[in-house]
């Protein structure tokens, strides 16, 4: 039986939500249960699944709770809706924590005079005036929201160029700081690798092969998304390259981003010119050969940028990938897989960055990939609820992420497409990221497991992927992480670039491309 309940002007944010649904599907009796914010995305996801009825959302808003139970029998529901009020009674949880919080920011300060820096996660259009209030009281800055207006980013930027400070972001995900890591970031080891990155797992993905190949993390400074389009100017990227020539720790410099506006390419290799340590550079998509004749190495994906860095702070020259300790053949995979017919590659990620690697690889080879990050605009997917023909979803974007908490945090919904892509005859091939380290959710690899485990019999036909981005230090360990998918029956690449590469010639064994 399904039971909805909606209750109007109450707002959770969606860590919240995910923990209130997760203990309620501990209930005994309870199948399914979700509560959500009910902004348009979310009542498709629950209609989807089952867990709302139509006539149960006819009058409901983005600022209502709507709450879906699917039960064997009443009493289920009943237990479940009375755990659901003790949660909204005491959303704090009774279990007692270490950490002290504070109303107002004057009195965290007040009470940790010593602090240098500020996490910011709040709501966009409020992000300003606390921004402002850390770099006034003289803190670095991360910021961690996203929708904050070009206006406000160049403004803060300013201020904090002005005042020698870091002001990372918007829509800053990850830095490690002397070895403290800050949001999502991977247990990495420390050396004299310094990485200065526009996306968040692409600095995770960098960081974690340097770490695999031997190598370590000075720093790993985040400056958001959107610092290198011309409008923002590059302005904090070109700060944390005179952070990191100058910073004794660091050796050698990467910089990780997508391809920089043609005017903040120059003033980045007007900069890399004055420093005399060794820069390598990975803007996805771009073209290496614009830095011949300059002191910056280019660099083509993740992987070769993390392999060139890492033999470059050894003093060797980088050679080819499949030279690399972590390069893995694939003939006697590729000799497991099934013959099946289906032709298209789905391609489901949690992190951005790994998913625009992804669109870019397959480019090359497909005619035309359909992407909500499409690089061609005729590839835009109009309807991101249904993918078509070969399609490379970043489901860390606005539109999965508004009132539902980030893939990373909570993979139901990445599991939830998964068995929607197997129900689609067409789908030959479902690639996956598994992204671990602080932030992450505590198992990623047991949602693609559940997800799978309840199509297999189904479609024997599919080639499950995946890379797994993580360390064997992160809390959830690395290669536990690799053989629950591998029992599963997915086939684990050591990077996203070899995944994707191996997607490529399972295609070609079935003829659906050529050599």
């Amino acid at each position: 039986m399904i039971h909805n309940v909606t209750k109007k002007n109450t707002y959770f944010d969606s860590v919240t939500l995910m923990l209130f649904s997760s203990n309620l599907e501990e209930i005994e009796g309870v199948n399914q249960a979700a509560a959500m914010m009910g902004t348009d995305h979310n009542k498709v996801l629950m209609q989807d699944s089952g867990l709302l009825k139509k006539e149960a959302v006819s009058d409901v808003t983005a600022n209502d709770l709507i709450i879906g139970i699917d039960a064997e029998n009443q009493e289920a529901v009943d237990q479940a809706l009375q755990t659901l009020e003790d949660q909204f009674a005491n959303k704090s949880s009774s279990k007692e924590s270490a950490t002290k919080t504070f109303k107002t920011f004057d009195q965290a300060i007040k009470e940790n005079p010593d602090a240098n820096l500020s996490v910011i996660s709040i709501p966009g259009r409020f992000a300003r005036s606390e921004v402002m209030k850390s770099l006034k009281k003289g803190l670095h800055v991360m910021l961690y929201s996203d929708n904050v207006s070009l206006e406000d980013e160049i403004a803060l930027k300013d201020y904090a160029l002005e005042n020698d400070l870091l002001m990372m972001g918007p829509d800053c995900g990850t830095a490690i700081i002397n070895g403290v890591a800050l949001g999502f970031a991977n247990v990495v080891n420390r050396g004299n690798i310094g990485l200065s990155a526009a996306s968040g797992t692409g600095l995770q993905e960098v960081s974690v092969i340097i770490d695999k190949l031997g190598g370590g993390i000075s720093q790993a400074l985040g400056t958001g998304g959107r610092d290198l389009k011309e409008e923002v100017d590059g302005r904090m990227m070109l700060f944390t390259l005179d952070a990191l020539a100058n910073d004794d720790e660091t050796e050698v410099i990467g910089l990780i981003s997508k391809p920089p506006a043609e005017s903040v390419m120059k003033k980045i290799v007007d900069k890399a010119a004055k420093i005399k340590k060794p820069i390598v550079a990975c803007f996805l998509g771009g073209n290496p050969e614009v830095f011949k004749g300059t002191n910056i190495i280019g660099t083509t994906n993740l992987e070769e940028a993390a392999y060139t860095l890492v033999k470059t702070a050894a003093g060797e020259k980088a050679d080819a990938l499949t030279n690399s300790p972590l390069y893995q053949k694939t003939d006697e995979m590729l000799e497991y897989v099934n013959e099946g017919k289906a032709p298209y590659v789905r391609g489901l990620y949690t992190g951005g960055t790994l998913a625009y690697e992804a669109l870019l690889l397959l480019d090359e080879k497909l005619d035309g990939v359909y992407s909500n990050i499409a690089i061609d605009k005729r590839y835009d997917l109009k309807d991101l609820q249904t993918s078509k023909e070969n399609t490379i979803l970043d489901m860390g974007e606005d539109y999965f992420t508004e009132g539902a908490p980030h893939p990373m945090i909570d993979p139901k919904q990445r599991a939830d497409r998964i068995i929607k892509e197997a129900k689609d005859k067409d789908t030959g091939i479902i690639l996956l990221d598994c992204v671990l380290g602080h932030g992450s959710h505590d198992d990623p690899a047991a949602s693609i497991v559940k997800a799978v485990e309840k199509v297999k019999n189904d479609r024997k036909d599919i080639v499950f992927i995946a890379s797994v981005t993580g360390t064997k230090k992160d809390p959830q360990d690395l290669e536990k992480t690799q053989k629950t998918l591998k029992d599963a029956g997915v086939h684990v690449l050591p990077t996203n670039n070899q995944a994707v590469n191996f997607a490529l010639e399972v295609l070609k064994k079935r003829g659906v491309i050529n050599g």
